[in-house]
């Protein structure tokens, strides 16, 4: 009989410790799934015209997205910006503009506004999204992810100023972020887009 109870509690034992392993790899796995890495390719914003853009549309290429502003001491980079953006586009690069009216309310204007701003003093023709947040507790999707260590994989960071660089790969996932007042002509940059 006492044989019976021992098998009886070893089994009893065993089976526990199998239901114990699972429920922590479950909740492993789901952990997992909470620090996996996420990638640009997920977000659909609006353009300065209205229109979507959708993110996945750039799978395979190189992209800079710089947040903007009008009446900034860093503006002229839009010079800079535009030049590079024509010299590359063809080779799988592109920038992605997102206007932000953080600093020093530097970007008061509409959308229309900012857009023929754009096209008139710089001619900017890589692609300029809807005015957007981008830090704070109105801070948009893109930069969450951007911003955030938890779903970029790579680093927390926090947009400093008007400007700010960020550099993601081929799949979609951030390599690396660019103070602002750094030039898009910096070898540091070029070296990466041409990479």
């Amino acid at each position: 009989m006492k044989k019976i109870v021992f098998l009886a509690c070893s089994v009893v034992l065993l089976l526990s410790s199998q239901a114990q392993a699972q429920t922590s790899k479950n909740k492993l796995s789901k952990t997992d799934k909470v620090m996996a890495k996420e990638n640009i390719y997920q977000f659909k914003v609006q353009d300065l015209s209205g229109d979507t853009f959708d993110f996945a549309s750039l799978k395979g290429k190189k992209v800079m997205i710089v947040n903007t502003a009008s009446k900034c001491g860093l503006t002229p980079q839009y010079k800079d910006l535009e030049a590079t953006y024509k010299e590359y586009k063809d080779k799988g690069f592109v920038i992605v503009g997102f206007p932000a009216n953080n600093f020093a309310s530097q970007e008061p204007g509409t959308n229309k506004e900012i857009e023929t701003f754009c096209q008139q003093n710089y001619g900017v023709t890589f692609p300029m999204m809807d005015k957007v947040s981008v830090k704070g507790d109105d801070m948009c999707d893109v930069y969450k992810f951007l911003t955030q260590k938890s779903k970029n994989g790579l680093q927390d960071s926090e947009v400093e100023w008007n400007f700010q660089k960020y550099l993601i790969d081929e799949k979609g996932e951030l390599v690396k972020v660019i103070k602002p007042r750094t030039l898009v002509t910096e070898p540091e940059v070029v070296n990466w887009i041409k990479s």
